[in-house]
Formats: structure tokens, sequence, C-alpha cells
């Protein structure tokens, strides 16, 4: 029998949701879609089983935790959509020649596949950088932090001046044209330049052709002094991007960059690498001068030198605490430290409130006394 109120409506339509905001940590997900965005490149979104509301600034990353050919492996990937559609979330991979996660996601990440993810997290947003006038400046696949913000001021319809200028190698490589073009059509602060390195036979093309210049950025933002400066890409777009804004006399306090890389193929030989290396200068050292790391839970320790990492200490114990970038950018290694002095340099991969409670990124913290560690 069907439940009903005094005005004949049916109740069962409405039974309360309870929703849970994200927060940075660890997240099942499972994939709802996948979109051909060009030749090579592909937008995969994810849901929760559970209703979500995906927050996150525009412009932050996660980082996916994955099997590969039984080797569990994590990569970040920068959040391409924006948090004005909230209750899913989507990255946009390019598939790389040789590239163990691009081309793995590309060949096997169909729709209902489940992952964990970690995040979301990163200093490059355009939330703590506000501007009423930015420009966006990206190179290839570089697009996907630019374009979140993008979207995010378009759909909220914030009153924000927008020069968005993309680089890519030929037109057939443009990730989102349809959609910027969308964007630039429907509001007037929105101005969207593309610049082609080179032509594709068979393809026509009207816009800006070679590489990003003082004299095409003069007649694409001619005010850029006056604006806050996002800009993502492969090192040499960013590194001569940089260069030219500070030859022009650009506030370089106003200039935001993004980039971090596949961890490498060779990061387990690495870590043991590093081990080995920190084992034989600790048996150089006086015994008494050495530290004692115990990681709680699993009721080991070890004794290193001042300086070391916790990671290396882990590893030393064979004990595996994830990471995907080792440099303080990702936020997967987090561990809680409950007791000792500990000293962090990291790059944006770890919030105030997680630092506030003891947490720390074992890959760029070094011990500086006898601490007990938990993961």
């Amino acid at each position: 029998m069907t439940n009903s109120n005094t005005t004949g409506v049916n109740v069962d339509y409405f039974v309360p949701v309870n929703t849970q905001t994200w927060v940075n940590g660890r997240h099942n997900v499972r994939c709802v879609k996948v979109i051909q965005e060009s030749w090579d490149v592909c937008t995969f979104c994810f849901m929760a089983q559970q209703p979500i509301l995906f927050f996150f600034k525009p412009g932050q990353f996660v980082t996916l935790e994955l099997e590969i050919d039984g080797k569990q492996v994590m990569r970040s990937y920068t959040i391409s959509s924006a948090p004005s559609v909230p209750y899913s979330f989507s990255i946009t991979v390019k598939r790389v020649p040789g590239g163990v996660v691009s081309n793995w996601l590309h060949d096997n990440m169909d729709v209902g596949a489940e992952l964990a993810v970690h995040g979301p997290i990163g200093n490059f947003n355009c939330i703590d950088n506000p501007s009423e006038k930015v420009l966006l400046l990206s190179g290839g696949v570089g697009i996907t932090p630019v374009m979140s913000m993008a979207r995010w001021w378009f759909d909220t319809n914030a009153d924000v001046d927008v020069t968005f200028v993309h680089s890519a190698r030929t037109p057939r490589d443009l990730i989102f044209p349809r959609e910027l073009d969308h964007m630039a059509s429907r509001i007037g602060n929105f101005s969207l330049h593309m610049i082609v390195e080179r032509m594709h036979n068979g393809l026509t093309w009207n816009g800006y052709r070679g590489f990003l210049d003082f004299a095409k950025l003069q007649m694409i933002a001619p005010d850029f002094l006056e604006r806050e400066v996002f800009c993502c890409g492969p090192e040499p777009y960013m590194k001569a991007v940089k260069a030219l804004l500070q030859e022009k006399g650009f506030d370089m306090s106003r200039y935001h960059e993004e980039s971090f890389g596949a961890t490498p193929n060779s990061i387990v030989e690495d870590a043991i690498e590093l081990a080995e290396v920190a084992q034989a200068e600790a048996d150089s050292i006086n015994r008494e001068d050495l530290l004692t790391v115990e990681f709680a839970n699993y009721g080991k320790s070890i004794q290193i030198a001042e300086g070391e990492t916790i990671h290396n200490a882990a590893a030393k114990l064979d004990l595996h605490i994830p990471k995907a970038c080792g440099m303080g950018i990702c936020g997967t290694c987090k561990v809680l430290v409950k007791e000792g002095e500990t000293q962090m340099e990291h790059n944006g991969g770890i919030t105030d409130e997680d630092i506030a409670d003891g947490y720390v990124l074992s890959c760029c913290t070094v011990v500086k006394s006898n601490i007990s560690v938990e993961y």
C-alpha cells in the first residue's frame, strides 16, 4: 500500500537523505561516466556509493590508489570539474606513451569500476587567492586545474574578469574547446584565446599559431600586469611563462603555478637505495647519537640518525607507507606523530588542521628527537 498524507502526495518520495561533505582522507568511489575529450584525452567521472557533497577548492587534486599488475600504485591528478556540480568529481587524463597509470586508466577504467582516492588537497586554487581580474595560462593537459576554476566562476556567476589562454600542439590536441567557446559566448567577462604550435593535416585553424610570447600576450591581455596569474602545464611551458612575466616586471607574488608528475617507475628501488645509504650513514655515527622511531601500532621501532625522514625509517622496517610524489605535494603519506619532535618541509599536501592535530607527511618530515608514530 502506498503511504500518503492528507494532500494525497506519496510520502515515499520524501525519505530524508543524510548527505556528508567530502574531507581530506581516503574515500571509496566508483566510475559513473567516461568522456572522450580528444583523441588521447579522457575524462573519468566519479561518485560515492552513498551521497557525498564533493566540495573542494577549484585547482586542487586527488591521489588515486590503484592496483596494477598486482602492485599498489598511487598517482595524483587535478580535479577538472568544479564543486558547483557537487555530487561527483572528475579527472581528465592524457594517454602518455609508456605511462603506467594513464594508459591503464584509458584501457581499464570503465563505468562501474571502484577505487579509493585520497584528498582533496593542494595550495594551487582560486579560493585562497581571490582576485577580480585573472589570467589563466595552460599548456596541454595542464588545462585541468584552470578549467575547474573557470567552471566554478561560470556556474556561480562570479564577478571575475577571466582571460583564458590555452596552448596545444595542434588543433586536434585542444581540450574542452566547445565548452570554453560556450562560456565565452554566454558572458562578457570571459575572454578565450587558443594557441596551437603547428597545424595538423586536414584541419583548419584561424587562431594564434606558435608559442605564447610577449607579442601575443600584449594582444591577448594588455593589462596582464593587473591580473592574478594561474599557470599549469609542462615544465618547459611554465618555465618560459615565468621568465616572460619576470622580465616584464610582473609582481610574482600574484603568480601561482601547479605541477606534479607521475611517480617514477623506480620508486621502490629508490626507496631501498635511500634506506641503504641512510643505514650506512647511521652505522658510521656513534650509537648514542641515534634517535628512536617507534611505529606504535606495529610494535616495531628502529634507530636512525637525526635528519632522516620518517618514511626512510619505515622502509628500513619493511613497513609500507603509501606515497605518490615524495615531495610533500600529494598528501598520501600522512602519519600521526604521537610523541616527539619533528620538522616538516611540505609543498601544500597537508592542511593546517591536520598539522594542528599532530599529522605530518612522512616523506618530507625529518626526526629531531625520539618519536612515536601511528598510521
